[in-house]
């Protein structure tokens, strides 16, 4: 099994940060990509920001020169840094993991999610 702890959500004023933290354990031989993805009231859920085990990026047009996506290896934890945070990021943030498992199962696997609500 592999599970995935997410962090760093909460309440924020417009212009302001946050950094989402999402760390993997469990039954892991190796990680994939990582990705962030987010759902607001009444929306699909979109993805964010995503980052492959070679350390390539992409991000939702929304969010491109304000968020920030990384990840440490070492850790098995994945991050994202949010700046000029708007009220339209008011979202519920999930964290999606590719993994290869120890028994060499591959899964994709998602957070519990994590709220970030972004006050005008």
């Amino acid at each position: 099994q592999v599970q995935l702890a997410e962090s760093g959500g909460g309440l924020v004023q417009a212009g302001g940060s946050l950094r989402l933290s999402c760390a993997a354990s469990g039954s892991i031989r190796s990680i994939n990509a990582m990705g962030w993805y987010r759902q607001a009231p009444g929306k699909q859920r979109e993805l964010v920001a995503r980052i492959t085990s070679g350390g390539s990026t992409n991000y939702a047009d929304s969010v491109k020169g304000r968020f920030t996506i990384s990840r440490d290896n070492a850790k098995n934890t994945v991050y994202l840094q949010m700046n000029s945070l708007k009220s339209e990021d008011t979202a519920a943030y999930y964290c999606k993991t590719q993994v290869t498992t120890t028994f060499l199962r591959y899964l994709e696997v998602w957070g519990q999610g994590t709220l970030v609500t972004v006050s005008s």
